[in-house]
């Protein structure tokens, strides 16, 4: 039986996610050595961590503006080239300065990946498909992030940390020739498809076919609903974030693990939240065939934040390793269950500016990581428990649930520029 060419696309989205994550994680396991390379302090790597969702997060819009203008077919490719290549400086680094900067560009590489993928689905995938492969492409992820703690570490023990980055830098290049040459924005210009394909993916959308106009900024911030989206994203990321900056060294430390013990522990949550995404896209797909396009989205995404609060305060009370990340992985699967519905909520709200708004959701997400990076070592200096940070992340997630309650993407949002508009 022949693979739709719709799914062999979600594959090529998939593998990226896992190359995303990948890339991302590395820096968390290599802390220990890049900080006795380069003598960089704990709050120091807090904020070489940090720096990274900073440029990620500033660029989440722009990115999806361009996904929306010139296609993902070119701006994936260019985007994963160029953090590809940042990857690999990364080992060039020679003090804290340049590092800073290396990871802050590679950051706005990065923000172009998933507004991206969301643009692909926009034009790919029927509606009643999109959850699923949300949830599928979010998985990606977590798997490769997941396999890249007790690998990396690895890596790093038999070569050195520099050439692991530059080894990983490599894949991405050779993700995007790959893109480039396969991918067409529009499914019609595919020479794999089919008639009948193209016939179930025309037949299966909401969307309006139109060409995307002037967008308007007022209209975009001034959204109650795009403000929810983006709020209830902060709190997510910012449970999530903790598992691909600190968890590692944070069990290393705690619980006396060398670095593949603390690979290996730190790599359950993460497989967790695969299992979370594949979970969420399922239910998410399940309820829309119900006919309850709201509840499809709302009911994963509060059971997830729910979770989420559980896990994080009972990580606290565990003394065990085994016993925290029991309750680590619960919060991340919960965490995970949100982005699924997150993001189908900005294809249903986005429409033609799908990118646009699913990139702006993920600035206000990735601000979110930024916060997390620091206020782990910052509040564990400060307060000399890690305590305080576990209860600041449970708050965030109690607070999402109201967020989601109140949010209505029944309704796309209206971000054409008028004549008389800004």
């Amino acid at each position: 039986m022949k693979i739709p060419t719709r799914y062999k696309m979600g594959f090529g989205t998939f593998i990226l996610a896992m190359i995303v994550l990948f890339d991302r994680i590395l820096i968390s396991v290599a802390k220990d050595p890049v900080s006795e390379t380069l003598a960089l302090s704990d709050k120091q790597m807090g904020w070489v961590l940090s720096i990274f969702a900073l440029g990620y997060a500033l660029f989440q819009t722009p990115s999806g503006m361009l996904a929306d203008r010139f296609g993902a077919r070119r701006v994936l490719t260019a985007v994963v080239t160029l953090w590809s290549i940042f990857t690999a400086l990364t080992g060039a680094a020679w003090n804290f300065v340049s590092l800073l900067f290396i990871r802050f560009v590679f950051g706005i590489g990065e923000a172009g990946a998933f507004p991206s993928m969301a643009q692909t689905i926009y034009k790919w995938i029927p509606v009643k498909e999109r959850g699923i492969v949300h949830g599928i492409n979010f998985s990606g992820g977590r798997i490769g992030a997941a396999i890249a703690l007790p690998i990396v570490a690895w890596l790093i023990e038999i070569s050195s940390w520099q050439a692991t980055f530059v080894i990983l830098g490599l894949v991405g290049v050779v993700w995007g020739i790959i893109w480039y040459w396969w991918f067409r924005d529009d499914p019609q210009d595919h020479t794999g498809i089919s008639a009948e394909e193209l016939e179930i993916i025309g037949k299966n959308t909401l969307e309006e076919k139109v060409t995307p106009g002037s967008l308007s900024f007022a209209k975009l911030f001034g959204s109650k609903t795009m403000w929810l989206t983006m709020g209830q994203y902060f709190c997510s990321n910012f449970t999530f974030f903790f598992c691909l900056t600190w968890l590692f060294p944070h069990l290393k430390a705690k619980y006396n693990l060398d670095a593949v013990e603390a690979g290996f522990y730190s790599s359950a949550p993460l497989l967790f939240g695969a299992l979370g995404n594949w979970f969420s896209g399922w239910w998410v797909d399940y309820i829309y065939k119900q006919g309850k396009l709201t509840l499809s989205r709302k009911l994963p995404a509060i059971t997830g934040f729910s979770l989420a609060a559980i896990g994080v305060i009972g990580s606290v009370y565990m003394q065990e390793v085994s016993g925290a990340i029991v309750f680590i992985s619960l919060a991340v699967f919960g965490a995970d269950m949100t982005l699924s519905p997150s993001w189908a909520t900005c294809v249903d709200i986005g429409r033609q500016h799908s990118g646009t708004v699913s990139g702006t959701m993920n600035m206000a997400g990735n601000l979110g990581s930024f916060f997390t990076a620091l206020a782990f070592p910052y509040m564990l200096a400060a307060t000399g428990s890690d305590q305080p940070f576990f209860f600041l992340t449970a708050g965030l997630n109690l607070l999402a649930i109201p967020m989601w309650l109140a949010l209505n993407n029944q309704k796309a949002l209206d971000l054409q520029k008028t004549t008389s508009g800004l």
